[in-house]
């Protein structure tokens, strides 16, 4: 890559980017649809970017949003990456496979460049997703749980005896509050599912790979086992776009 590519990981509310040129990352940051601020400074992240690579989870319309928004920022087609049977040696479970997740998809792909061995994709975000995939590149198949702020949200939306002001970490000790038996209580619950995950994996033992907002905290709640890889989905959209070749 010898031109700044920028590349959008979209979710249905917000998005990450990060501005690449010739593998260095020149800029990041975050984007809102409901935020002037944000917006700006996407819009003024580069003259004018040769390519514009997405991974989106998001429904049609956002993506359409996006489309004409960048177009008329710079007049460039952004590339949507979609989830395929195979790529790069690595090979879909699904039946259908766009009915997977091009984020978990495009994770695994990163990790995967990074590893030959069998691997686990931890990637802690909206929702916790947990994907295996075995030595030769074939996906194993996967879990998706709710993530830990939506069960915090779901559990305080649904109880309503269940509220509190204060604001503790997310721990697995024993909670002596209702603020910490939540928390810790969400904590011992996504630890515990990655746990049963990897143990329901058998042998060999996957390479583990975290990623998403709450990876590094995942990772460090289950003791630091393997690797947080923040740029894991941007690596994947990478390995993607130049199987592809896309420019």
């Amino acid at each position: 890559m010898n031109c700044p590519c920028l590349q959008i990981d979209l979710g249905n509310s917000s998005a990450k980017w990060r501005l690449v040129d010739d593998g260095q990352v020149l800029a990041r940051g975050r984007y809102g649809r409901d935020d002037p601020a944000s917006r700006e400074a996407l819009l003024g992240v580069a003259p004018v970017p040769v390519a514009i690579w997405v991974s989106s989870v998001a429904d049609a319309e956002h993506e359409s949003q996006l489309v004409t928004m960048l177009g008329e920022r710079w007049g460039v087609e952004p590339w949507f990456a979609r989830t395929p049977a195979h790529c790069a040696g690595l090979s879909n479970s699904y039946a259908e496979p766009q009915r997977m997740g091009v984020d978990r998809w495009l994770a695994m792909l990163g990790a995967r460049a990074r590893c030959a061995d069998r691997l686990c994709v931890v990637d802690a975000g909206s929702a916790l997703t947990i994907d295996l995939v075995d030595a030769g590149g074939r996906h194993e198949g996967g879990y998706i749980i709710p993530g830990a702020r939506l069960m915090e949200r779901a559990l305080l939306l649904d109880t309503g005896r269940v509220r509190f002001e204060q604001d503790p970490q997310y721990d697995l000790a024993p909670g002596t509050s209702t603020a910490q038996a939540v928390r810790h209580g969400i904590a011992l619950a996504q630890a515990g599912a990655v746990q049963q995950a990897l143990a329901q994996a058998g042998e060999p033992a996957p390479a583990l790979f975290f990623c998403g907002g709450d990876g590094a905290l995942l990772r460090d709640l289950l003791g630091e086992p393997g690797e947080f890889a923040a740029d894991l989905v941007f690596e994947g959209l990478q390995v993607m776009a130049a199987e592809q070749g896309t420019q």
